[in-house]
């Protein structure tokens, strides 16, 4: 069940996304060569204790040389895999940082 601060939380990630401040994990991979994004957080503390589980999963799916990066920025998609020279949207809903 939702408290008042999570949704509150939930509508300032939202605002400061809107305006690119929220923070994101950037995941670079060079097999496959993709980008990943997830986020948005609402600072970068929030993203570290993320991304060990994004790194996990890109691990369990054999992507290798994988490159994390955490940042503001307002990504136009959450995927762009580059072995392919395409743009591909997962259709993901970006999972804030106080869900579960």
């Amino acid at each position: 069940m939702k408290t008042i601060w999570d949704t509150l939380k939930e509508t300032l990630i939202s605002t400061i996304n809107n305006f690119g401040l929220a923070w994101w994990v950037e995941i670079v991979t060079h097999s496959p060569r993709c980008t990943y994004y997830f986020g948005p957080f609402l600072n970068s503390s929030d993203a570290k204790v993320a991304l060990k589980g994004y790194v996990e999963d890109l691990e369990m799916e054999g992507a290798q040389g994988i490159v994390v990066n955490i940042k503001r920025c307002k990504p136009d998609s959450l995927t762009i895999a580059e072995d392919l020279g395409e743009r591909i949207d997962r259709k993901v809903k970006p999972a804030f940082s106080g869900q579960m």
